[in-house]
């Protein structure tokens, strides 16, 4: 099951305990069952930065939730993705919890090629060189990815519109769009810079920090 901030978070004080409280009862009389968490950092935020807000008591009900203390968690499995690990509370990070991080970095050069035949797949393309789309989109994500091969669509409507002539996806459309987006994964990184140098005493953030120096992210 995949839990949104909608299903939890509530204006109502109480609601959202709740909320969180009877997903994990559904999970326990349905399992084998895996819950996965997105956007962690919203629903189990750190304690530390929220004063006496009452989302505090959402973050100790999923502590409570994730021990099982009266109940039992056999057969759940329990994911959570964000991406601001760092603001996430490090009780939640604790042994039996969300213990195990695995960092999910862009799509590498075959990937990338994979996300664009994919976004062209069901639209008339001429010859194009994936490889070399692929080396020309270093640092984009999936989405920027997608982004790109919507803008060449569009530019492939308009030449079509233009001379009345069906017009393929060719390569000159996909490399101007190319050209065209931004990574948006830049500002992330910038980000996780600073963090990765000021709180990784603990070496948690280490992949990260390999990454970024392979990156040139100093």
């Amino acid at each position: 099951m995949t839990v949104g901030l909608h299903q939890i978070l509530d204006m109502w004080l109480g609601n959202s305990e709740k909320q969180l409280h009877d997903l994990f009862d559904m999970a326990r009389r349905n399992t084998p069952c895996v819950l996965f968490f997105d956007e962690l950092d919203a629903i189990g935020h750190s304690r530390m930065d929220l004063g006496r807000s009452s989302a505090r008591n959402v973050v100790a009900q999923l502590l409570v939730e994730l021990d099982g203390v009266e109940t039992s968690n056999e057969g759940i499995f329990v994911i959570g993705a964000t991406n601001q690990p760092w603001d996430v509370d490090p009780a939640l990070r604790r042994p039996g919890r969300f213990d195990r991080t695995m960092l999910l970095l862009p799509p590498d050069a075959e990937a990338r090629a994979a996300i664009l035949r994919s976004n062209l797949r069901d639209r008339p393309l001429g010859p194009v060189d994936f490889d070399e789309l692929a080396r020309l989109t270093d640092g984009m994500s999936g989405a920027d990815l997608r982004l790109a091969c919507e803008d060449a669509a569009e530019r492939a409507l308009g030449e079509a519109l233009r001379t009345s002539n069906v017009q393929p996806i060719g390569a000159d459309q996909l490399r101007a769009a190319i050209a065209a987006t931004r990574p948006s994964t830049a500002a992330w990184f910038e980000s996780a810079r600073n963090h990765v140098r000021y709180a990784n005493a603990a070496g948690e953030y280490d992949e990260l920090a390999a990454h970024l120096r392979q990156r040139r992210y100093r």
